[in-house]
């Protein structure tokens, strides 16, 4: 069995609680995981980073690039990113999004699979791209769907029983940025707008009021 060894740097948007999971560290270890809000520094200081086997940094929004270095499009190593999906305020959901550059090893995204899949979770391996997999397709249909609402298309009640009873939703678009907090959405679409440029990015006006009335 690998052994695991945890450099925990505070508040991880993905294992808020390693005890949680069954994680356990050991400084002799074939695989390092870096999480928390200083992933940067702790990878930095890592004396020996091919001292293990893989090498796992959590991301927020960043690329993993950012971490790593870039070199003509051909980086990659046994480095890998990772994202545990949340929405705003929801808890963290079992989907991993798991990050590859295009020349990372084949056997560095295995051994990561079966790293989180032995913790119950569930694992989408993705290229190195703002927003990944989940936020790449959702956030211009929430965009959409908000936008809709002040156009008056339909009362919010009326757009969320829609595209539940059609599209066979558990939960209806609106509702669920209501509940987990629709200034994390405005947070998360204005990064993807500054750094891909897509329109559909662009946080819509409701989100914006609801970040500004948070920080005020």
């Amino acid at each position: 069995m690998l052994k695991i060894h945890i450099i925990d740097t505070g508040k991880s948007r993905s294992f808020p609680d390693l005890g949680e999971f069954g994680l356990s560290s050991d400084t002799n270890a074939d695989i390092l995981l870096v999480i928390g809000q200083d992933v940067h520094q702790a990878f930095k200081n890592i004396s020996d980073p091919n001292a293990y086997q893989l090498i796992l940094l959590e991301l927020d929004g960043e690329c993993l690039g950012i971490h790593t270095g870039e070199s003509m499009g051909d980086e990659g190593s046994h480095v890998l990113g990772f994202a545990r999906y949340k929405m705003g305020d929801d808890p963290a959901t079992k989907l991993i999004e798991l990050v590859k550059q295009p020349s990372s090893k084949a056997q560095s995204i295995e051994i990561a699979n079966s790293f989180f899949e032995s913790l119950g979770l569930v694992v989408a391996v993705c290229a190195d791209t703002p927003g990944r997999i989940v936020d790449r397709l959702i956030r211009p249909y929430l965009n959409s769907v908000l936008r809709r609402l002040d156009d008056g298309l339909a009362t919010a009640e009326d757009m969320d029983k829609t595209l539940k009873l059609g599209l066979g939703y558990p939960e209806g678009p609106l509702a669920m940025l209501q509940r987990s907090g629709l200034e994390h959405h405005a947070q998360v679409t204005e990064s993807l707008y500054q750094a891909l440029g897509n329109p559909g990015f662009f946080p819509a006006r409701r989100a914006l009021v609801a970040k500004k009335i948070k920080s005020n």
